[in-house]
């Protein structure tokens, strides 16, 4: 092979990797889940995601079952929009309505570096969290997503994610790769492990289909009390 030759194909490669870090999900995607409690239905989960490559949104929307509908009133509803980036997904407007209860907001202010949270009326501005160790600034449902667009690497992820109303920092261990059973079929998946911190005792694994956009298919809370709340794919769409 020529100089040229080699010069060529190193420059294929090149454009043929950072095509490929830069692929993302088709342009709307539509999760559901069945959602249970110690193995009981508990809820629905729809989650719907639009993006153009620069800009996305998210929704997310939780209606229960059964005794858990009459327990809450109305359904829990999240969402977020912001820019797409090449580390993945940065939140411009996050919203968290949980029922009949006021909704919780956080607006992040980029290039100022502050975030406002808070209920409508009665929010609170301050700086954004300063990223320790890597750690990603984001909220709870755009982290969630955000590895469809940029895959997980390393050992260990850190976040720093905000609920609207305030930041809670979390560990997660890539525990390597697990062939998950799921209503949709087989799917090779990458799981996640919450690291606890002292006096933390809420367990949390993730998997993503390692395979289909690392799309989160399985997210498994385990209270402290022992109660597991399972919320695992049933429909993969657009």
């Amino acid at each position: 092979m020529s100089a040229m030759e080699k010069a060529l194909a190193g420059l294929i490669s090149t454009v043929f990797v950072a095509t490929a870090a830069l692929a993302g999900p088709p342009q709307r995607v539509t999760l559901e889940y069945d959602m249970s409690h110690n193995g009981t239905a508990m809820a629905q989960v729809v989650e719907i995601l639009q993006h153009d490559g620069k800009h996305y949104t998210l929704e997310s929307e939780v209606k229960g079952k059964g005794l858990f509908a009459l327990a809450r009133s109305g359904s829990a509803k999240r969402s977020s929009q912001g820019e797409v980036t090449q580390a993945g997904l940065r939140p411009a407007v996050f919203r968290d309505r949980r029922g009949d209860r006021p909704e919780s907001v956080a607006r992040f202010n980029w290039s100022a570096g502050s975030v406002e949270q808070g209920e409508e009326g009665r929010s609170e501005r301050r700086a954004i969290p300063a990223a320790d160790q890597g750690a990603a600034v984001s909220d709870r449902l755009s982290f969630l997503w955000t590895f469809a667009f940029s895959a997980p690497v390393g050992k260990e992820i850190r976040a720093m994610l905000s609920d609207g109303r305030g930041f809670s920092s979390f560990r997660y261990a890539l525990a390597g790769s697990e062939l998950l059973n799921t209503p949709v079929g087989d799917i090779e998946t990458v799981k996640l492990v919450k690291q606890l911190d002292p006096g933390d005792e809420r367990g949390t694994e993730i998997w993503l289909a390692s395979k289909r956009d690392f799309l989160p298919v399985r997210i498994l809370v385990i209270e402290k009390n022992g109660a597991r709340i399972d919320q695992m794919i049933t429909r993969i769409g657009t």
